[in-house]
C-alpha cells in the first residue's frame, strides 16, 4: 500500500516513516504543501491509498492542501495534527479529510485508522464508463489463488478449496493488501468481531489451518510482536515450507 505522509517535522517524520515501513507501506515523505501537490499528480505509478495529513506546514496550511487535494481527487485523507480544539475538526471534516487524529496519538490506533480509510476509499471507487468498478484486491495470481468475495470461494491453480468462514475471511482480510502487515488486535476486530485478549492460540490455528489447506506454508506470514501479512510470492533463496509457527 503507497502513502504519502505530509509532515515538515523531520523527526516526526522518520518515525513514522520506520514505523509504517515495518507494517509494509511504502511510504513518500512530502515536507511541504507545495511537494504533497506535486506528488498526487499522476505520473502512471501506483496511486497512493491514503495520505497523512499535518496541518502545521512551512508553506500553506494544511486545510488548504486537503481542499485542493479534494478538488482533483478522491484519495483518503487522514489530518494528523497537534490542533484538537472541535473547530479544528469539524472544518477539517467539512473540507472533506476521512478522518481526524489528534497529537500524542496510539500508533495502533493510527494503523487501524489508516486501514479502515484505504477500505473506505476502494468501496468508493468510481465506476468505469463500461459500468463497471475496478476489481477489488483478492486475485493473487501470482501464487495461482483467486478469491471470489460473492460467493466465498477461493480456488489454487484452479483446484477449489473448501474453507470455515472464519478461514475465508481471515485470508479475504489479508489479500487486500498483500505484504501490509496486520496487526493481531485489527484482525481479530475485523475477523472475530472481538478483542484479541486471550484469543491468541485461536489465531494461530486458523492460520495454520489456511496454510495447510492451500498447499502454500509460506503465503501467510507472521512478523514476531505484530501480527500477519501474506506474501503474494515467495522471495528468493528463501524456504516456503518453514514459516515462522503459531506467532
Amino acid at each position: 500500500m503507497r502513502l504519502l505522509l505530509v509532515e515538515d517535522d523531520e523527526r516526526v517524520a522518520a518515525a513514522l516513516v520506520a514505523v509504517l515501513g515495518r507494517h509494509g507501506f511504502q511510504v513518500r515523505h512530502a515536507r511541504s504543501g507545495h511537494e504533497a501537490l506535486d506528488a498526487l499528480v499522476p505520473d502512471g505509478n501506483e496511486p497512493y491509498r491514503v495520505v497523512l495529513l499535518d496541518l502545521g506546514l512551512p508553506d500553506r496550511d494544511g486545510f488548504e492542501v486537503c481542499s485542493r487535494i479534494r478538488a482533483h481527487s478522491a484519495v483518503p485523507v487522514i489530518m494528523v495534527t497537534a490542533r484538537a480544539d472541535v473547530r479544528s475538526r469539524i472544518h477539517g471534516l467539512n473540507l472533506g479529510a476521512d478522518d481526524y487524529v489528534t497529537k500524542p496519538y496510539d500508533m495502533g490506533e493510527l494503523l487501524a485508522r489508516i486501514h479502515a480509510v484505504a477500505r473506505r476509499g476502494l468501496a468508493a471507487a468510481p465506476a468505469s464508463e463500461s459500468g463497471e468498478r475496478p476489481a477489488q484486491p483478492g486475485s493473487l495470481e501470482s501464487r495461482g489463488i483467486s478469491i471470489d468475495r460473492e460467493r466465498r470461494r477461493v480456488s489454487v491453480d484452479g483446484r477449489d478449496v473448501p474453507l470455515t468462514r472464519k478461514e475465508f475471511d481471515l485470508l479475504a482480510l489479508l489479500a487486500q493488501s498483500p505484504g501490509v502487515v496486520y496487526r493481531r488486535e485489527q484482525i481479530f476486530s475485523e475477523v472475530w468481531r472481538s478483542g484479541w485478549e486471550g484469543n491468541g492460540r485461536t489465531l494461530e490455528v486458523h492460520v495454520g489451518s489456511l496454510r495447510n489447506k492451500l498447499g502454500l506454508p509460506g503465503l501467510v506470514e507472521a512478523v514476531r510482536g505484530v501480527g500477519y501479512r501474506l506474501i503474494p510470492e515467495q522471495p528468493a533463496g528463501t524456504d516456503a515450507t518453514a514459516p515462522e509457527p503459531g506467532r
